[in-house]
């Protein structure tokens, strides 16, 4: 929390001199899949799967997906990026070769059962794409378990 120290208290009531500050965390990922979107989003895909890659076996795992963080210019462009060849699209969601690499900030990582990597990211975004960067360059499972292990040294365990 980070406050204005010349501000009043004034118990249950939020104000402009607090604001709360949330830790953030950078990994680069690949996009392996995407959602047609709906709404203002029609006709774009606009909810990424995000993966990070197995060291062990060397495939992508799925952890998580977002549809935040993108401009529509670049909704639009990504949308062009995924109807290349090789895309293999299965009701709403357009599967694609995990080329492109994204930097994902989130707040936090956590158990998750609906993905087969066992893990998920807690508020993620995409903060910017990576054209500088090869699939084989993203980070690994193993640092995001590492990432999950690390976070109980500073908040505690749920028993």
């Amino acid at each position: 929390m980070a406050k204005d120290l010349e501000s009043a208290y004034t118990p249950g009531i939020r104000g402009k001199s607090w604001l709360k500050l949330k830790h953030t965390i950078s990994l680069d990922m690949v996009i392996a899949a995407a959602d047609w979107g709906y709404g203002r989003r029609h006709g774009w895909l606009s909810n990424y799967h995000l993966a990070v890659r197995d060291e062990d076996t060397g495939q992508f795992r799925v952890i998580g997906k977002t549809f935040k963080g993108l401009t529509d210019a670049e909704f639009q462009a990504m949308t062009g990026r995924a109807a290349s060849p090789g895309a293999v699209a299965l009701a709403r969601t357009v599967f694609v070769q995990p080329q492109v690499v994204v930097e994902v900030l989130f707040n936090e990582v956590q158990e998750s059962s609906q993905y087969e990597a066992g893990l998920t990211l807690r508020f993620a975004r995409i903060y910017r794409l990576r054209e500088d960067k090869a699939a084989a360059e993203a980070d690994t499972l193993q640092t995001l378990r590492r990432l999950y292990e690390r976070q109980f040294d500073y908040k505690g365990r749920l028993a």
